[in-house]
């Protein structure tokens, strides 16, 4: 089973940028599908993006398409999303997330579809 740690989190002004990073752990991580998933106060979870176990496909939310960029490296069992243009709408707790199966042919793009979590990190921005 992969364990899933984020960090990157943080304040920050509109416009502004922040890198997101979530280390996984377990034998699996390099052919699992990653995703980036947030809830903001008092709203429902928002699949932000995806990347598929192989690297070759991902996915974004229209909110964040051309802002965001997902990648993976599973040398290191690492997922990072990054995060330039940001606005306050943004903010939010920022989940990373696995689907936990061995190297699908799909990439799931809906929340339920992602079994495994971590804890989550806050990104707040300021107007």
């Amino acid at each position: 089973q992969v364990q899933l740690a984020e960090s990157g989190g943080g304040l920050v002004q509109a416009g502004g940028s922040l890198r997101l990073s979530c280390a996984g752990s377990g034998r699996t991580f390099g052919s699992n599908n990653m995703a980036w998933i947030r809830q903001a106060p008092g709203k429902d979870r928002e699949f932000v993006a995806a990347i598929k176990w192989s690297g070759s496909s991902t996915y974004y939310a229209d909110s964040v398409k051309g802002r965001f960029t997902i990648s993976r490296d599973n040398a290191k069992n690492m997922v990072y999303l990054q995060m330039n243009s940001l606005k306050p709408e943004d903010t939010a707790i920022y989940y990373c997330a696995t689907d936990g199966r061995a190297s699908p042919l799909v990439l799931p793009i809906v929340v339920s579809e992602y079994k495994y979590w971590g804890q989550g990190t806050q990104v707040t921005v300021s107007s």
